[in-house]
């Protein structure tokens, strides 16, 4: 193999009993080429040849790889006009925040230079640069709580970077699911800082419900409130949502304003929050479930459920 730089996003392999020979002046790959034996494949500047003597099964694989090869520099090119886009300060880095995609949380905030924007494109994974170290690092390595990345996200002026993604557990070195729990308002109060994080809107009320469902064997005095009165009240709660769903039909039937269907769809979902508490579910579980379905129409959905029933 003859080659004066290697760097390609795939692997290129090739298996026996042939020879794998690589001859050009610049060939662009992120990973490994590997070689087994003595497969030859010749790849030019312009071109892949695989010659005609290769058993049908090897083939195969090599014309795989060579159209690996031929996408991959497509799409290093593509990578490359993205990264050349960004504006990196005199070091060459940028502002690389990573965040929830189903909950919308901050989970935490790092820097991030060119190679360490290419690795996380090519691995899913939350890849950042270390200034104390001088070195990438991903997120998870040491830990397993990887941050998926589903998505990658530049600002208006392309000078800081969003990893949208989905952590595999939490997110900060303390063991939070978020870096993010120091209130400054709550210090400005002289309130005691907790595990208060920043939550949407939905998450917020998500919390509250769950820290009245744990509240539920605690004496209290006093009138009882109406989400703990749901929690202790199956019927009532069933009964709750019925009633909700169908008011919230009859804006439509009705031809009520769009506020007063927002309103009762408001009604629908905390009322539908507390029945997912109960049976200790999550909102982020819903919200996945959400995202999974974007990419498939109704009927197709509806098949797998009856697939899986």
């Amino acid at each position: 193999m003859a080659t004066s730089q290697l760097h390609c996003l795939q692997s290129v392999r090739v298996s026996s009993p042939h020879r794998l020979s690589i001859s050009t002046s610049q060939l662009h790959c992120s990973q490994s080429v590997r070689v087994f034996s003595s497969c030859r494949l010749s790849i030019s500047n312009s071109y892949c040849h695989v010659r005609k003597n290769f058993r049908r099964k090897t083939n195969y694989l090599v014309y795989a790889s060579t159209n690996n090869f031929y996408r991959d520099l497509h799409l290093q090119s593509k990578v490359k006009t993205v990264l050349d886009s960004v504006k990196w300060d005199d070091k060459g880095l940028a502002v690389a925040i990573a965040q929830n995609i189903d909950t919308g949380a901050i989970l935490m905030q790092g820097f991030a230079n060119r190679e360490a924007v290419a690795t996380t494109i090519s691995s899913r994974k939350a890849t950042f640069y270390s200034r104390s170290r001088a070195t990438l690092w991903t997120k998870g390595e040491t830990s397993n709580n990887f941050i998926n990345v589903h998505d990658i996200f530049l600002d208006c002026d392309r000078d800081s970077i969003i990893y949208l993604g989905k952590p595999d557990g939490p997110t900060c070195h303390t063991g939070a699911e978020t870096c993010y729990y120091t209130s400054v308002i709550d210090l400005l109060d002289d309130q005691q800082n907790g595990d208060k994080f920043p939550l949407t809107t939905l998450n917020s009320l998500e919390s509250t419900i769950v820290k009245r469902k744990g509240e539920l064997e605690v004496p209290q005095t006093g009138k009882p409130s109406w989400t703990r009165r749901l929690l202790l009240d199956e019927k009532l709660l069933c009964s709750k949502i019925r009633e909700e769903v169908d008011e919230l039909c009859r804006t439509l039937e009705e031809n009520e304003d769009k506020s007063r269907t927002a309103s009762e769809m408001g009604d629908v979902l905390y009322h539908s929050m507390v029945l997912l508490a109960l049976k200790d579910g999550k909102m982020e579980d819903v919200l996945e479930i959400l995202r999974h379905r974007f990419s498939q129409s109704g009927i197709e959905e509806k098949r797998s459920r009856k697939i899986l029933g």
